[in-house]
């Protein structure tokens, strides 16, 4: 057999095939079969020891053999060149075989992002180690810049803020570690979902205008209470300000409904009295809209009426309950409480009635909640008077000792939906009436808070919640976290209102906030 028949056999590049084909002919089986039957057939004869002793060969009585002659002209095979052409050409099949391995090895890997949401921080780490590719130096990825996010390799973090929902095909490229110009970049596309934010979910279809008793979609103000006179200049005070926001509900947006419900703050300069109101149309009554606005219109004039025409009255009253509070002087003042607070409640009420006859519409077409709080600094403390029907809260709040009195009870089981309204008729009855008043004499408070279901649903979640004092703080930190509630600061109510927007899966209901601070 000659040489040069098996050389065509050793191509590298199809050598599996042509190994088989080489092997498979009759002339390389008959020759081969040949050498192993020389081979076996060889006997070699070693002497014994004659005295039994263990056998010990010695070479020269080793006894040559030599095997039979072959025609087989078997030439010299030469070891591979050791020059820089022939070892950059094994190192190419080997670096080939290499890459080829990797590019194996990334196809099965499994790497999968994880979900993320539009506008909300993503954070999700990705090392090399921790995927089982040691091997891969660098890791890029081309696609994620565009949805609002970023790869930094040296935290190995894909982070930021999406802008963009969809699902996309983020392209990863591996680098090896000792890549250089030239090399294969391995490259793997990864899917990468980004939900939506579920606001933008909602419609925000403005109230047509030309519906009965129109109102804006969203109101707040903020009212500013100077510095007491002191004595000649001397020894004045800051004083508290007011301030109220209310924002249509992402329920009664989607469907370009209107807001149901309304606020009324003031302060009398004069008598020094604070006036605080909200309320809270039923979404079930087709008017209620007006009826918590007439139910705060109402109570705040009444109110700032009666307290300027009887205020020396019930600042003696007050002063005298406060040097003693037996049930007496308790009574005494109650009863002055319900003249003033009582009859404006009432005068609400028919005067809702008043607007359901002339409209030829039903009292509870009109339905709505009311909460009301009066309140006046003396030189002993903070006087506080309260009316509360339906649900929301009404809560004196001091951050700094920690002091909390809820002035009043929500209507209502446990859980939100079930309430009463101002315009049913048991509710308006003179001892129903007097049951629902509260009053109290706090040394001083951070925050008169007074809320509709808006804001306590999705902050205190039920009603037995609005006693505890560490769901307060969680509110007051979030409402001061957004809003400047400092001396003088008007731009307080815009801030107020945009922080009534706030989100809260399942609470999308009008959302009302009066506070005295």
């Amino acid at each position: 057999m000659n040489f040069n028949d098996i050389v065509p056999y050793l191509d590298p590049a199809d050598k599996e095939e042509s190994l088989k084909e080489f092997f498979g002919r009759e002339d390389i089986k008959s020759f081969l079969s040949e050498k192993w039957k020389e081979y076996t057939d060889t006997e070699v004869t070693l002497p014994k020891d004659t005295d039994e002793q263990p056998l010990s060969v010695q070479p020269e009585e080793i006894q040559t053999v030599t095997n039979p002659e072959t025609p087989v002209d078997m030439p010299f095979i030469p070891s591979i060149p050791d020059d820089e052409e022939t070892r950059a050409r094994y190192q190419s099949l080997f670096s080939e075989t290499r890459h080829e391995m990797f590019s194996r090895k990334l196809k099965g890997t499994h790497i999968q992002f994880q979900n993320g949401k539009v506008n909300q921080p993503y954070q999700m780490l990705l090392d090399v180690m921790d995927l089982g590719m040691p091997e891969v130096g660098r890791l890029e990825f081309i696609g994620l810049n565009e949805i609002g996010l970023n790869f930094n390799p040296e935290t190995c973090l894909v982070e930021g803020i999406p802008t963009t929902s969809g699902d996309f095909k983020i392209k990863l490229q591996c680098y090896l570690q000792d890549w250089k110009e030239g090399d294969p970049v391995f490259e793997k596309p990864v899917t990468l979902i980004i939900n939506p934010d579920p606001r933008a979910l909602w419609n925000s279809i403005p109230t047509p205008e030309d519906i009965p008793y129109y109102k804006p979609d969203s109101d707040c103000k903020y009212v500013k209470i100077g510095r007491t006179k002191g004595f000649l200049g001397m020894g004045a005070e800051n004083r508290k300000d007011m301030v109220a926001a209310s924002q249509r509900g992402r329920s009664h947006a989607h469907e370009g409904k209107p807001r149901d419900d309304d606020f009324s703050i003031i302060h009398n300069d004069n008598t020094e009295w604070y006036t605080a109101i909200v309320a809270d149309g039923a979404g079930s009554a087709e008017y209620s809209r007006k009826g918590s606005e007439i139910a705060c219109r109402t109570v705040s004039e009444v109110c700032d009426t009666h307290l300027t025409k009887y205020s020396k009255e019930i600042d003696e009253l007050i002063k005298d309950f406060d040097r003693d509070n037996s049930d007496s002087k308790r009574k005494k003042l109650g009863d002055a409480l319900y003249n003033i607070l009582g009859s404006a409640v009432f005068k609400a009420y028919k005067n809702i009635e008043q607007e359901a006859v002339g409209n030829d519409a039903q009292l509870k077409d009109y339905s709505t909640t009311l909460l009301v709080a009066l309140s006046k600094k003396y030189k002993f403390g903070w006087f506080v008077a309260t009316f509360w029907v339906g649900d929301g809260g009404i809560g004196i709040y001091n951050k700094e000792t920690g002091y909390l009195k809820i002035m009043g009870e929500p209507d209502g089981g446990d859980f939100a939906g079930q309430t009463r309204f101002l315009t049913m008729g048991e509710v308006m009855q003179p001892t129903e009436i007097y049951k629902r008043l509260r009053f109290e004499i706090v040394e001083d408070f951070t925050a008169l808070v007074l809320m509709t279901d808006g804001v306590t649903d999705p902050k205190f979640e039920t009603d037995s919640n609005l006693q505890k004092p560490e769901k307060w703080d969680a509110l007051w930190k979030d409402i001061t976290s957004k809003v400047e509630l400092t001396d003088d600061n008007e731009a307080s109510a815009q801030q107020l209102l945009k922080w009534l927007d706030f989100w809260s899966p399942g609470n999308h209901d009008d959302r009302t906030i009066a506070i005295i601070y």
